[in-house]
């Protein structure tokens, strides 16, 4: 079984697949962005789409990982990020549904989608590439992006959840600590030892 499953994730027809699915998700998730984008400054425009920039991120590393080759800032920036915003996409959603006592079905939809993000960014951690130094870059990116959201009011809008704001900040902050764990434990640290894919 496992044999089976390291195959189809390298498989060359299931990564184009793939690499169609993430670049729809990413051209709809920027999308999605443009009423929120139309009204920020130019300088924080790259930093207010965080999900469809994640999953470019993942678009990316699969066009490259299709010809064997490896790219590893973006592939540092693919785990940290796909996880990060997977989840807390995931939590967001969640949360306004609690405090809503229903939610679009535009919102189940980015619930199912962002945990497919995250969920994706794990699976390939055998195949990924990087080092300590490409995640201090994916380290200052993400705490940066947070700076912009939190500190600079940027953060993607759920109107319902505003008054939270504050303590969503805080969760998002421990969330990327917990990403860039993720991507250290189970990449730099581990990949040399792992024999599942190997």
């Amino acid at each position: 079984m496992l044999y089976f499953y390291k195959q189809l994730l390298q498989d060359r027809t299931f990564l184009v697949i793939l690499w169609m699915i993430n670049l729809a998700g990413t051209i709809y998730g920027y999308m999605w962005y443009e009423t929120q984008l139309s009204t920020t400054p130019a300088k924080f425009l790259i930093f207010v789409p965080d999900s469809p920039t994640a999953s470019l991120f993942f678009t990316i590393f699969l066009t490259f990982y299709i010809f064997r080759k490896h790219v590893p800032y973006i592939e540092a920036l693919a785990i940290v990020t796909l996880f990060k915003y997977g989840t807390w996409a995931v939590v967001m959603n969640l949360l306004t549904l609690i405090a809503d006592g229903d939610l679009s079905w535009q919102g189940y939809m980015l619930i199912a989608s962002h945990g497919a993000m995250a969920i994706q960014g794990l699976l390939y951690v055998p195949f990924y590439r990087f080092k300590r130094r490409h995640l201090v870059v994916a380290a200052i990116w993400t705490l940066h992006n947070d700076v912009i959201d939190y500190v600079f009011d940027m953060m993607p809008q759920y109107r319902s959840l505003n008054i939270y704001m504050n303590e969503i900040g805080y969760f998002t902050f421990w969330l990327s600590i917990c990403s860039l764990g993720i991507a250290y434990y189970f990449v730099i640290k581990k990949n040399a030892s792992i024999t599942y894919f190997n």
